[in-house]
């Protein structure tokens, strides 16, 4: 099972940082690209331990649908979403959140593995890591913009 570790530098307090990445609304900015929305389950504000929201996207020339649960939190620290309905076989997003002096270390673990056998890994090795890095690192650039700034007062407040 592939495994995606991003390690973010944000310079703005723990408990802003923890919230943007759980925010929706975020969420959906930062993947304006590929016409991200939510149509089910939470669909706006922040998403908390035990709730689910399915996203709807365009990737790799098609839309697809995602359904994710927060299966668990502990607040301003760490939470972690899982798939439960799909295009991946396993989905797995931990989200770690480390106060800094300067600010906060956000560290993304991302497992997942997909059908297809032998075609799937070598999809995976040529292309899909990329894909799904690059997607990770726009998305926390995305949270590090909004905080770092007072651009975050819009999501937030």
């Amino acid at each position: 099972m592939p495994t995606i570790h991003l390690t973010t530098v944000i310079h703005a307090p723990l408990e802003r940082v923890f919230d943007l990445s759980r925010s929706i609304t975020l969420h959906k900015r930062s993947m304006e690209h590929t016409r991200e929305v939510a149509v089910k389950g939470r669909t706006s504000g922040l998403i908390d331990y035990n709730e689910t929201v399915t996203w709807q996207a365009k990737h790799l020339g098609r839309v697809r649908e995602m359904t994710v649960k927060i299966t668990a939190m502990q607040p301003w620290h760490f939470f972690r979403d899982e798939m439960t309905k799909g295009p991946f076989r396993e989905f797995s997003h931990e989200h770690h959140f480390k106060e800094i002096g300067n600010g906060t270390v956000a560290i993304d673990v991302l497992n997942y593995s997909i059908p297809y056998g032998k075609l799937g890994e070598w999809f995976n090795q040529l292309f899909l890591v990329r894909y799904m890095t690059n997607l990770l690192r726009l998305r926390n650039q995305t949270i590090k913009d909004f905080a770092e700034s007072e651009k975050w007062r819009v999501v937030l407040d």
